[in-house]
């Protein structure tokens, strides 16, 4: 242990990193079943994938709370990887 291992804040996380099925579909829904930065949606092409997704990363201490969600296609979401992303 050295001298400043008891000053390094640690952060805990207050939710948990999986989605449930509940929170998906309110996100979904409140998104209107579309991607949020390229608009594509399962409705006009059944190839597109939805995802739900963190705005600010797991990784970066982002929670999985209703205002940190959003809804993404495939693409977008593999493109996003961890950066912190909020679509418009």
């Amino acid at each position: 242990k050295t001298e400043y291992e008891d000053e390094i804040p640690i952060y805990k996380h207050r939710t948990k990193r999986n989605i449930n099925w509940r929170l998906r579909f309110i996100i979904m829904r409140r998104d209107n079943f579309k991607c949020k930065i390229c608009g594509k949606s399962p409705a006009t092409n059944q190839t597109v994938e939805l995802h739900v997704d963190h705005i600010i990363p797991w990784a970066k201490n982002g929670e999985t709370v209703f205002e940190n969600l959003q809804t993404l296609c495939s693409i977008c979401n593999i493109g996003k990887s961890d950066l912190d992303i909020k679509a418009e």
